[in-house]
């Protein structure tokens, strides 16, 4: 069935990735039909006239179950809506509110049940006198119960679109429309102000916000029942989502100071979790992404990894090395007993195209099938485009990258990969060979992995030459701000 889904005006990427991902979840695309193969993607289409970054949009949803579901879980969908009219004046709105099917209708006008109109106007704020004159306009439809504004058993919305190109960076709609529709589902972004940062006990400089780690949750579809690994844990942003959302959580992190002291006994990563009263993790290690710690028969343990791997504009990739292997002590060195408690281990520079094979290697070995992997990768801008030339994996498949802008020539892109295939030793040997093919002819321009001066200083990364690595010389400045 066919519902109007309307977005909020914000992180335009994102928007249909996220109610596809939650659609699945909540079962849309099992193969009821017998279709081979059975569907894995939602269908789309745009009212009449309207922009494709439209916060309007329909959707062939397979049940007002799943609608439900979808809006309440959603972070980017504002509402869902069972449509009863729509047209581009108000006269046309109530011809196709006539024809709506009685069955569709009747059900929720009774004599029994409570009611509460909205009305709502994206690209222009109306007055309370406006929206009472457009309620009163629709007395051509049979209500019979009780109004009831705090808690009404149906909400119904009257929505206008006007000139919205005014405002909102889209070009000027061609002919108003009007919607009017049952409400079925609604986000709860109140979620958002009870996690923002500013409020959070433990912070450090590469930590989530709460709006993005919530959307990163959703994309890998962390639920009750599943196990959700971050190998970059930091102060636990984006596992605080996914333990929201009922998943049972697991973190790692190089940086021993992180997992184990944070700042004291009342500021650290499990007081992050305590100030929401949700469940603790239930390990965090301090673990190197280069050299992951897990037994070899161990595998495919968990159903999502999530991450933002350091790209070195807010903290640079380390891995095991440091001084002692540059002089050529490679192998383990002892730790005298009275030094262990305190002793920190030296870590060496890890360059993103290396931090990215390690982890899709570590994601094909420890993701279930059907797993998912959600994590930023860092993009060039080019005359508004981006590099769509992204990481690949024979066990996996690519299934979203929404972009977020970081400054005018850099993006970071959140990518959605599903395990499609089991890992094996000859999987392993095409990976590599793939990951040089990708290091050799798209990571050049991020072969030293640290991103930091491209996004405070772009003018400086051409130094006249072409060349797109930064001069020594030159001094980073800031030209823009994380969003």
């Amino acid at each position: 069935m066919w519902y109007l889904c309307v977005f909020y005006h914000r992180l335009l990427d994102y928007r249909k990735p996220e109610v596809e991902s939650l659609a699945e979840l909540f079962g849309a695309f099992k193969d009821t039909d017998n279709t081979d193969p059975p569907k894995n993607s939602l269908e789309w289409k745009l009212p009449q006239h309207h922009h494709p970054d439209s916060p309007f949009h329909f959707v062939n949803l397979p049940s007002e179950e799943i609608a439900r579901n979808v809006a309440s879980r959603s972070i980017l969908v504002k509402g869902i809506y069972e449509l009863w009219g729509e047209g581009s004046s108000y006269e046309e709105l109530e011809l196709a509110i006539k024809c709506c099917p009685d069955e569709h209708k009747l059900p929720y006008l009774t004599p029994g049940s409570t009611f509460k109109i909205i009305v709502d106007c994206f690209g222009k704020v109306i007055s309370s006198k406006e929206q009472n004159d457009r309620i009163q306009g629709l007395a051509y439809i049979p209500f019979k119960g009780q109004v009831n504004l705090r808690n009404p058993d149906h909400k119904f919305w009257l929505m206008e679109t006007d000139d919205y190109g005014s405002n909102n960076g889209l070009p000027p709609i061609v002919q108003k429309r009007i919607f009017f529709g049952r409400e079925i589902g609604a986000a709860d972004r109140k979620l958002l102000p009870t996690y923002q940062l500013k409020s959070r006990t433990y912070l450090g400089p590469t930590a989530m916000d709460a709006e993005m780690a919530f959307l990163m949750a959703n994309q890998a579809q962390a639920s009750p029942g599943k196990l959700v690994y971050d190998p970059f844990v930091g102060t636990g942003s984006i596992l605080i989502s996914a333990a929201h959302f009922g998943a049972i959580t697991m973190g790692a992190d190089i940086d021993i100071r992180v997992v184990r002291d944070g700042r004291g006994p009342n500021c650290n990563v499990w007081s992050n979790f305590k100030q929401y009263g949700l469940p603790m993790p239930i390990s965090l290690l301090r673990a190197d992404n280069n050299l992951p710690p897990w037994r070899s028969g161990l595998k495919e343990m968990f159903d999502a990894i999530i991450c933002d791997p350091p790209y070195g504009v807010r903290a640079g990739g380390r891995k095991s090395g440091g001084r002692k292997l540059l002089k050529g002590v490679v192998g383990p060195y002892t730790i005298p007993d009275d030094k262990r408690t305190d002793h920190i281990p030296s870590t060496a520079a890890y360059s993103l195209a290396e931090c990215v094979h390690d982890l899709l290697d570590l994601a094909a070995r420890m993701l279930v099938m059907g797993g998912r992997l959600v994590y930023f990768y860092p993009v060039l801008r080019e005359e508004d485009s981006i590099d769509t030339n992204f990481p690949e994996h024979p066990c996996f498949k690519l299934v979203a990258a929404c972009e977020q802008i970081l400054s005018f020539r850099y993006s970071r892109v959140l990518l959605t990969m599903v395990k499609i295939a089991p890992y094996t030793e000859e999987i392993a040997e095409a990976a590599m060979i793939q990951h040089l093919e990708f290091k050799e002819n798209h990571l050049k321009w991020l072969e030293d992995g640290n991103l930091h001066s491209g996004v405070f200083s772009p003018a400086d990364l051409l130094n006249g030459t072409g060349d797109t690595k930064p001069s020594k010389e030159s001094k980073p400045k800031y030209r823009g701000k994380y969003v």
